[in-house]
């Protein structure tokens, strides 16, 4: 079973995403901020879906403690503002692909399944 980690300071968005996520097939962890991202690194997930907006630990700072942790963690970043700076950052520092809060349902579900079958 693939295994996806959401890292994203609001409740509301991780607990829709997990549901989401369960309801494909995936086993999902959670984690609030960048302390407990890292900490679930041992857990060994497929895909990361990380929130670049939060509290304490940004999402740049997460993912560049996540590749020096973990080099080959995939890893899709969650934006609400779209900042093209930012998202050129997270890629140039090896995030797959973003996208823009609010977002589709269905392209979460497309985004997930596309990055954790190319293996």
């Amino acid at each position: 079973m693939e295994k996806v980690l959401i890292v994203d300071d609001q409740f509301g968005i991780r607990i829709l995403l997990n549901e989401i996520l369960e309801k494909e097939g995936y086993q999902t962890y959670q984690a609030a901020n960048g302390m407990e991202a890292l900490a679930l690194l041992k857990e060994e997930p497929d895909l990361v879906l990380l929130d670049m907006k939060i509290p304490g630990m940004d999402g740049i700072e997460i993912l560049r403690k996540m590749k020096e942790e973990e080099t080959e963690v995939k890893v899709i970043i969650m934006t609400a503002y779209g900042e093209l700076g930012m998202i050129q950052e997270a890629e140039s520092l090896g995030a797959l692909t973003h996208i823009t809060k609010p977002f589709d349902i269905q392209d979460i579900r497309n985004l997930v399944k596309e990055h954790i079958k190319a293996n």
